[in-house]
């Protein structure tokens, strides 16, 4: 498969990332090739995975630890060619939603329009004020203890216009791989511009922490930005829930 090294590390910073924070709460797990991470009073990471193809071993035990921890999203990387996801379909797995990862190698800095104020997030208020926002834009919860847990691992940003708090992102770094994670935008200040506008600083901060490539995963809302950015394609994730008849 092309670019498989890019793929291997938008993987590994992606599901480093969860680990990461999930490790501070104990809520980060590992049995066999299967990991997962739940944090308890938050939307987010809640995922189970494994950096390996699905087997039908692996289906026992995926299916034991979603009944133990309801609402783990299990993403399917797309790379094995082996449609080994027609084994979660096939007992009680519905998608939720699919996102494509993608990468863009940094070369240079963009020229920012300034409309926009961004503050790093590095105490208790302004990881409320952070926690109160992300919910806005994306629907779920990251809790506030997240932030407070993970300041020295994770660039957490707040994102104002005119001082009022619009949006949200968030920056994880594995050796020269930047991730750029929750970018998002409250409704009410969407099609301005804004969500483009916070990708360029997010990528020119990646490219101050001396990171030469970025990742991320896009929803079919933010792809058309991305793509105008310049990242390109890399695989497809499908996002798996157990369905709650079950």
């Amino acid at each position: 498969m092309k670019n498989i090294n890019l793929i291997k590390d938008n993987i590994d910073n992606l599901t480093g990332f969860w680990k990461t924070v999930g490790t501070p709460f104990l809520a980060f797990h590992k049995n066999d090739s299967i990991e997962y991470c739940k944090i308890e009073n938050s939307g987010w990471p809640n995922k189970l995975w494994s950096k390996q193809d699905i087997t039908s071993t692996d289906l026992t035990n995926i299916i034991q630890i979603e009944k133990n921890n309801s609402g783990l999203v299990i993403p399917y990387w797309d790379i094995f060619g082996s449609n080994s996801n027609e084994l979660l379909e096939q007992n009680s797995f519905e998608i939720k939603n699919e996102q494509v990862g993608m990468f863009l190698k940094l070369k240079q800095k963009f020229t920012l329009q300034n409309q926009l104020t961004f503050k790093k997030v590095t105490n208790e208020e302004d990881a409320k004020i952070w926690a109160d926002v992300y919910p806005n834009a994306f629907g779920y919860v990251i809790c506030k203890e997240i932030l407070i847990q993970d300041y020295q691992n994770v660039h957490f940003y707040l994102v104002k216009f005119e001082e009022k708090p619009i949006g949200t992102f968030m920056l994880y770094q594995t050796g020269n791989d930047m991730g750029i994670h929750g970018v998002g935008v409250i409704p009410e200040m969407r099609r301005k511009g804004y969500a483009e506008e916070i990708m360029k600083f997010a990528m020119n901060i990646s490219v101050d922490l001396n990171a030469e490539t970025a990742h991320l995963q896009a929803s079919a809302m933010g792809k058309a930005i991305y793509n105008r950015l310049g990242f390109e394609d890399l695989f497809l994730i499908k996002n798996y829930i157990l369905n709650s008849n079950i």
